[in-house]
């Protein structure tokens, strides 16, 4: 090989290898990106899980959470607080017009937070979910102490000064939830803290104001040309878990789960009202298994308290412990199924998991007190009635006969005694022997009489 030949291979092999590491080093960075959109709750929880588990797979090196909400269930808000928190890979939320209430917590778990313009953040105040008005404080006690360790989770800053201070003030977080907390220089004790976009940089509660995800990454340093976005995109089983996962379908399933049980017991065989109850038990079981919700000894407690229950019916005579004790474990079934991974420990339950489960379950009782009284009343369809009353009535015109009304017609004729009446005996009317009672003390023979009633099929005579 001349030298000529050797400069060119030369040449060739680093042209080849400089390309590679070019390609390696021009392989664009993954964004993965979550959508909170929605009310927080066990939908938007179930969202979060699988997109960080999707995350983590792909090894993005950064989670932009999307956040559009107004808020919430707390119970679920936490279990998100959690994963975020403890996520390996850095976390920006970016708030996108609306974080309040659970929103708030959850922007205040990721790592960064970048906020629309117009955008607000705040009002965490624990609220009942039917007519909006303010939880004991007990329940404010519990929501404080999250916001402020979520806060007091993200460390202390040194400044320019050297003088070290909390990267987000607890003090803050606090205020964002009780109108009596005050924080000098920001709000009173008169009013529930929330920021805008302006005031949440100003007291570091955002890093920045930014107006689309391109913003924020640029601001990180990101390179148009080197960073992809993969957004999260659930799926139709998503969708449809989510639906049945969400406290009012709950609610609902649980009103025909018991009416079903109700209305089965009054009607004779097995039909419509076993097969919607059975129906709705696996439609309020089925998706809180497949997301971990519920445990699976909890089903077959479910499906315990319905054996009893049967066996009570239809081979223990009367009602007593065995009827009681399905009920009770059918009942428990349902509750213990909307607490998120319920052990037999109680050391990891809070107020919330429990009222919020309690809620639901009340509600679809009531539902089905109402459609159980509605059903079975007058007002009611028939199609529903015939299978639990008599709905029949016996009409002459269809043969049914109760008692002969032909003597009535006797009422007001005179006649005469054919025998002593003490007080029954026989009268002659209209030239007919008839048996009959004196209305009133003994008659004797011969006397004359005459027809007063006919009750009972019973003809009634007195003494002229």
């Amino acid at each position: 090989m001349t030298l000529r030949n050797f400069l060119r291979t030369l040449i060739f092999l680093l042209t080849i290898v400089g390309g590679t590491l070019n390609l390696r080093a021009e392989k664009p960075k993954d964004i993965y990106m979550l959508r909170l959109d929605d009310e927080i709750g066990s939908k938007t929880w179930r969202y979060t899980q699988q997109a960080l588990d999707e995350a983590r797979e792909r090894g993005s090196e950064m989670v932009i959470v999307h956040l559009n909400t107004y808020g919430g269930s707390v119970v679920h808000a936490d279990s998100i607080r959690t994963a975020l928190l403890n996520f390996q890979r850095p976390v920006v939320a970016f708030v996108d017009n609306n974080a309040a209430s659970a929103g708030a917590l959850i922007a205040l778990a990721c790592d960064s937070v970048y906020m629309r313009g117009s955008a607000t953040m705040g009002a965490v105040t624990v609220v009942n979910g039917t007519d909006g008005q303010a939880m004991p404080d007990k329940y404010q006690s519990y929501m404080r102490a999250m916001m402020r360790a979520t806060a007091e989770s993200h460390g202390k800053v040194t400044d320019s000064l050297g003088y070290s201070h909390w990267r987000r003030d607890p003090l803050i977080a606090e205020a964002m939830v009780d109108s009596r907390v005050e924080v000098p220089g920001l709000i009173d004790s008169t009013r529930v803290l929330t920021f805008t976009a302006d005031e949440a940089v100003k007291w570091h509660y955002a890093d920045s104001k930014a107006e689309s995800i391109d913003d924020i990454l640029l601001d990180l340093g990101y390179d148009g040309d080197v960073y992809t976005i993969s957004e999260y995109r659930p799926d139709w089983l998503d969708h449809l878990i989510g639906f049945f996962t969400n406290p009012a379908v709950q609610a609902i399933l649980i009103m025909i789960i018991i009416g079903g049980i109700y209305m089965e017991l009054h009607s004779p065989g097995m039909g419509f009202p076993s097969a919607a109850a059975i129906i709705a038990a696996v439609l309020y079981f089925l998706p809180l298994y497949i997301t971990g919700i519920a445990s699976s000894w909890i089903i077959l407690l479910f499906v315990l308290g319905v054996m009893l229950i049967i066996l009570e019916i239809f081979v223990v005579p009367g009602f007593g412990l065995t009827g009681i004790s399905g009920i009770s474990c059918v009942c428990a079934a349902i509750i213990l199924g909307l607490i998120e991974h319920y052990t037999f420990s109680l050391s990891h339950l809070n107020a919330d998991a429990v009222w919020s489960s309690m809620v639901i379950f009340l509600a679809g009782v009531v539902l089905a007190v109402v459609a159980i009284w509605y059903l079975t009343s007058s007002y009611g369809p028939k199609w529903v009635r015939r299978h639990t009353e008599l709905m029949l009535t016996q009409q002459v015109k269809d043969g049914y006969i109760g008692v002969d009304m032909t003597p009535s017609r006797y009422i007001g004729l005179d006649g005469s005694a054919v025998t002593d009446m003490r007080p029954a005996g026989k009268v002659e009317i209209d030239g007919e022997i008839l048996d009959a009672v004196a209305a009133q003390g003994f008659i004797h023979a011969g006397a004359r009489v005459k027809v007063m009633q006919y009750e009972n099929a019973q003809i009634y005579v007195r003494v002229v």
